[in-house]
């Protein structure tokens, strides 16, 4: 058995790990309201922005765009949205299998990758594929301007064939405990399609519904980016908030668990103590 000196130091660490958790805890809690409340905020725009599409594809049928453009897939990229830290249960592990599941099946010489967050980048550098580009996440709170970089370079990507297709790898956002691994195509696009039974208003388009398109399909990128981006902050802090909220617990049995030990022990030592006292006493008579 365990001296009580070395369950005493035991404890001690325990303690100290638990008030690390539980102060990491609180403030994932802080950072996944304000990005919860974010990515809420997004998905009426974003869908607003898919109604927006629809309703001028409609009026205006086939037009061409480069973003638009459909290629065989000799080339592609996929977008990989991970984190800068762990301490996040499977959340990065997750989105990282997720995007290897999908490239798996092809060449890994058809296959660029556009990493996002030092994990992404560190799991991907010990795989045979190419690093197009690596991007830092944003802080606490995603804008436009955040994206657009990465939007630029993918879009380059695309418009000059360097690759045909353009995926995007991320975690959607749907509670602190589930956070879903998804994959989706971001390029080329494809005008939402018109909801055959939705009542439409007559528009007068200035300037015309093709140019209006053409105008939008950028900025519609841009949406699917950045939404992409507030839900998996959003992933992330839910992730963190959760696994240190487990692993302030284990700690609490943890410290429970060897404060039985050393209570054990102690009573053991004092129960020895008394003996040697009593057998001195004895030997005395």
């Amino acid at each position: 058995m365990a001296s009580t000196k070395d369950i005493r130091r035991r404890i001690h660490v325990v303690k100290n790990i638990e008030k690390i958790t539980s102060a990491m805890k609180m403030v994932a809690a802080a950072k996944l309201r304000k990005a919860q409340e974010q990515a809420e905020a997004v998905r009426p725009y974003a869908d607003k922005m898919r109604e927006v599409m629809s309703n001028i594809s409609a009026s205006c049928g086939q037009i061409e765009h480069p973003l638009l453009d459909v290629r065989e897939e000799n080339s592609v990229a996929y977008i990989v949205i991970g984190a800068d830290k762990g301490l996040a249960g499977s959340y990065n592990s997750n989105v990282m299998n997720k995007a290897l599941g999908d490239i798996y099946d092809r060449d890994p010489e058809v296959v660029k990758l556009v990493l996002i967050g030092a994990k992404a980048i560190s799991f991907f550098k010990r795989r045979p594929y190419e690093i197009a580009a690596e991007f830092e996440p944003p802080g606490s709170g995603v804008s436009f301007a955040d994206i657009r970089e990465v939007t630029r370079r993918v879009r380059s990507m695309f418009e000059s064939g360097e690759v045909d297709s353009v995926y995007l790898v991320y975690a959607r956002f749907v509670s602190a405990m589930r956070q879903d691994s998804t994959v989706v195509k971001l390029l080329p696009l494809s005008a939402p399609p018109a909801d055959p039974d939705a009542t439409r208003a007559d528009f007068i388009f200035e300037p015309e519904a093709d140019v209006m398109l053409g105008t939008l399909l950028p900025r519609y990128v841009d949406t699917q980016m950045y939404q992409a981006f507030v839900e998996s902050q959003a992933s992330e802090h839910g992730a963190r908030m959760t696994a240190m909220s487990a692993a302030t617990t284990n700690a609490g049995e943890v410290i429970d668990s060897l404060t039985l030990q050393y209570n054990k022990a102690r009573q053991a030592a004092i129960t020895t103590e008394i003996m040697e006292i009593v057998s001195g006493a004895e030997a005395l008579r």
